[in-house]
């Protein structure tokens, strides 16, 4: 049982991994559209590569969304509102006449004879204006167009012309007064009737809204019928016009039932094992090419993470409107990758993410080409991000090859300029907005991940830091040497081609332990009083191999990244401290080594390499006496030698030809230091 146990805490790392691999299926699946894949590629204006296409099934020709928009757009254009005749107004208007009648025609005006035949040709004049309908004052003028007019629960169409407007009233009363032949009594029936005269005509858009419903509805949305059987395009004809419409529709068809309950297990296994293939193959690419970034789970999870984050954000714009799919920046992917890795692991992941994206995007292949161009493009042009100029140049070169890329696609499936979506370069533009994001969203996983990027790196080699000031104040001796070392294992980096950055701010710092106890250094020391003369060979040893330990804990207090840290630990990998352990072999015959040995690791990277023997010769450069160019040469040949045969560079990925390099450059730095200078007279 505690053998099983052991096997488990020592295999947690390789359980993760599998944990993640698989997590990571399962999401990129989930996120992945409901449907099947067509199994064939064709683009408009490109002759049919395969053999002869029969059609599988009887299906139906569906119309394109902009076809069916147009049509229902008609509708709505040439809709026929609905408007109800109130039978209510009308009849509180015939209601309301004898008392306004009597109001106006008094009996000591007019005879009883007069007033009846009044009476009769007023209310005549009222049901003839209630029944030819009033439009409310607003709508007068919305003259000539037809209507249905819902009156006894019939729609009659009319005319609006045929119908009576509010302020047209006053005209109408007198003109049918006159024609009665009493135009000298026109004012005195206007006062009868207008103040009773209300629009009876209502706009009904209920019932407007229903029918315009129901219109729509009948809509088609196919254009006829394919016969199974039948042939819809053969082997070399090129895809165009009515065919292209029919592979659409049997695409869609196709797709739609192909995911039905008896298949939906086949095609999620299928969409299983391909995506577990290239995450497989991304794998094996980190594991074979890049062991330390296998070795780390974290750096492992930060690829996954943002594999998964691209899938996700392409799926979803993708499920959402197709035609915003080129407005997510995937040339953020291969840009972060390289500013945290390298340009080669950022182009890898990449091209396994669009190839990913292939089945969820539509026309894979003009997708899958330009995704694949603008992430070369991007490896190639973005470099040293901490200068700002720089990505902003990088994302107009990106965004200019999209913008060429779409071009040409266009040319070639059109043939002409005239069906060319220019929103598409819209979108592009705005996909190099996005990208510029770059820059915030590499901080905010240095926080999350705890990462570390040129731009960080680019602040920590600032001296007047907190860190490196208090260093100067209180250690400026190692302050000084420190100075001189990150000269020495920048310009080695530089010459071997690794990352010099990181080299000059993991030199800055790798003394930074020497702080707590200054004067115990030599290259601190004022006065001719030494502290060790008073110590004890092993206290001696063991206050100078501390260093390490305490120039750790102040780093982690400061919160430097963990790649500079590692500087910290493997500047004196495992070697002797061995001027002290000479002194104890005077006074002892044995002496236990691991006393005075540091307590490493070795360096395991070439930047780490190369500050172990910059930091060797500068410190140990400091005891020659008249240095010429043969001293200093047998000088760095001995000091990187017994390094070498001490075994310190064994994991570190660095040849014997790239140490030969940094020899040659660091003999070639303290020469020209310590060059003869003329010496003037007094």
């Amino acid at each position: 049982m505690a053998n099983s146990m052991d096997k488990v805490y020592r295999s947690q790392s390789l359980i993760y991994k599998y944990f993640l691999y698989f997590l990571t299926i399962g999401c990129i699946v989930f996120f992945f559209p409901k449907g099947g894949k067509f199994k064939y590629e064709f683009q408009k204006g490109k002759p049919w590569q395969y053999e002869n296409l029969y059609a599988p099934f009887d299906f139906s020709i569906r119309k394109s969304d902009s076809e069916i928009e147009g049509e229902k757009e008609l509708i709505r254009k040439n809709q026929v509102s609905y408007y109800t005749y109130d039978e209510q107004v009308a009849q509180a208007s015939e209601e309301a006449y004898d008392a306004a009648f009597a109001e106006v025609f008094t009996r000591g005006e007019y005879s009883d004879s007069q007033l009846r035949v009044y009476n009769r040709i007023g209310r005549e004049a009222l049901q003839e204006i209630n029944s030819a309908g009033i439009w409310p004052e607003l709508e007068g003028a919305d003259k000539g167009r037809d209507i249905y007019l819902v009156r006894d629960n019939e729609a009659v169409s009319v005319k609006t012309d045929e119908l009576i407007s509010a302020v047209d009233l006053d005209q109408l009363i007198g003109d049918k007064i006159r024609n009665k032949g009493l135009g000298r009594l026109g004012n005195d029936f206007k006062k009868v009737l207008l103040p009773i005269l209300k629009p009876n005509i209502r706009y009904d858009a209920e019932l407007s809204a229903r029918e315009l419903e129901n219109e729509l509805a009948k809509v088609s949305l196919t254009l006829g019928n394919i016969n199974e059987g039948e042939l819809i395009v053969a082997k070399g004809e090129v895809v165009e016009a009515e065919n292209l419409t029919i592979l659409n529709s049997l695409k869609s068809e196709y797709e739609s039932e192909l995911w039905a309950e008896s298949n939906y297990y086949f095609i999620l296994a299928g969409y299983t094992i391909l995506v577990a293939l290239v995450l497989m193959m991304l794998f094996l690419f980190i594991k074979r090419y890049r062991p330390e970034v296998f070795r780390n789970n974290v750096k492992v999870t930060f690829i996954f993470f943002n594999i998964l984050l691209m899938v996700f954000i392409t799926t979803f714009v993708v499920k959402y409107n197709d035609t915003y799919v080129f407005v997510v920046p995937l040339c953020i992917l291969p840009l972060i990758l390289k500013t945290f890795f390298d340009a080669r692991l950022g182009l890898f992941v990449h091209v396994l993410t669009v190839l990913i994206l292939g089945f969820v995007v539509p026309n894979s292949f003009e997708y899958i080409f330009l995704q694949i161009i603008a992430g070369i493009v991007t490896i190639l042009t973005v470099s040293e991000l901490y200068k700002r100029a720089n990505l902003f140049i990088s994302v107009g070169q990106i965004t200019l090859i999209y913008i060429v890329g779409y071009f040409a696609f266009n040319v070639i499936q059109e043939g002409n300029l005239d069906n060319i979506i220019w929103l598409t370069f819209g979108f592009f533009l705005l996909n190099g907005m996005i990208t510029l994001f770059a820059q915030p969203l590499i901080y905010i996983y240095e926080k999350i991940f705890g990462m570390v990027s040129d731009v960080s790196l680019l602040e920590l080699s600032d001296t007047n830091s907190r860190l490196l000031k208090e260093l100067a104040n209180k250690a400026p001796g190692t302050f000084h040497h420190s100075l001189q070392v990150a000269n020495l294992a920048e310009a080695a980096a530089n010459e071997i081609g690794a990352n010099a950055m990181l080299v000059r701010v993991g030199a800055l710092y790798h003394d930074v332990g020497k702080m707590n106890r200054p004067t115990y250094f030599t290259e601190n020391q004022v006065t001719n009083i030494n502290p060790h003369d008073d110590l004890v060979p092993t206290e001696s040893a063991r206050i100078i191999i501390n260093h390490v330990i305490e120039g750790i804990e102040i780093a982690r207090k400061n919160n430097l990244p963990d790649r500079v840290i590692d500087f910290i630990r493997t500047h004196h990998g495992t070697n002797l401290v061995y001027y002290f352990y000479r002194k104890q072999q005077e006074l002892e015959d044995e002496v236990d080594e691991e006393l005075f040995r540091y307590p490493g690791p070795i360096p395991f990277s070439r930047e780490t390499a190369i500050l172990m023997m910059a930091d060797s010769v500068e410190a140990a450069s400091k005891s020659l006496k008249n240095p010429t160019y043969k001293i200093i040469d047998e000088f760095v040949d001995r000091i990187v030698g017994v390094q070498m045969n001490a075994d310190q560079f064994v994991n570190a990925n660095i040849t014997f030809k790239e140490i030969e390099m940094v020899k040659k450059v660091l003999k070639h730095k303290l020469t020209n230091i310590y060059h003869l200078r003329v010496e003037y007279p007094e």
